[in-house]
């Protein structure tokens, strides 16, 4: 999000290592480590007009990738317990439990504030919630109660989620009507596939074979 008119003063920035202050004649050395992160899809905006390349290519030595959390939903009990635990801890609220339907509910939810808002969601649970309770499904908002009973698929069918499948085995059945759903979508395409998954090339071929598609 930084301007066309800042991203040279950054370049020169990140070549020099060099800064200017103020009043001052002479540039100070300064030894840094930058870590630059953005959602926008640098690469269109550079095709726009409104990033440039050279800074793009400067800052890109080590790139990260983070999916967005609803293709991570393997990671989301852990980071719900972890998250559980810290605002207990703060809100001095005892040893707050969950319940392993409330964990499904939770790792089924698309989350499109991502881990934000799972953990802001967690918070005001834990901050309203009684001392060394239990957490349990029915106390989530009604979105998620909704979101139990049917997720719909890339082919447009819903994929249903019974109330009392255990996380594994809903996790695993999404994650393979996702699959063949995307697969067909894309005509068989692996690449254009593993694109539209967030996944790699390699984690779709492990998976086919995992779920025998």
């Amino acid at each position: 999000e930084l301007s066309l008119e800042s991203q040279p003063k950054l370049l020169r920035f990140l070549e020099s290592q060099e800064v200017h202050p103020l009043g001052e004649t002479e540039p100070v050395r300064v030894k840094t480590r930058v870590v630059a992160a953005t959602n926008a899809n640098l690469e269109t905006l550079i095709r726009e007009g409104k990033f440039r390349a050279d800074l793009f290519y400067r800052l890109r030595v080590v790139p990260i990738s983070i999916p967005p959390l609803r293709e991570r939903r393997d990671e989301i009990p852990d980071l719900a317990l972890h998250f559980i635990a810290r605002a207990a801890h703060d809100y001095q609220k005892g040893q707050i439990k969950v319940d392993d339907e409330f964990l499904e509910l939770l790792a089924l939810h698309p989350w499109p504030g991502n881990v934000r808002q799972l953990n802001n969601q967690l918070r005001h649970m834990v901050a309203v919630a009684d001392n060394d309770i239990t957490l349990t499904a029915d106390m989530l908002p009604a979105e998620f109660q909704r979101g139990h009973q049917g997720h719909r698929g890339h082919d447009g069918h819903d994929l249903a989620v019974a109330p009392k499948e255990t996380l594994a085995t809903a996790l695993a059945r999404v994650e393979k009507q996702m699959i063949a759903a995307a697969l067909k979508t894309h005509s068989g395409r692996l690449d254009d596939t593993a694109k539209a998954l967030g996944i790699s090339r390699k984690g779709l071929y492990l998976k086919r074979l995992r779920f025998g598609l």
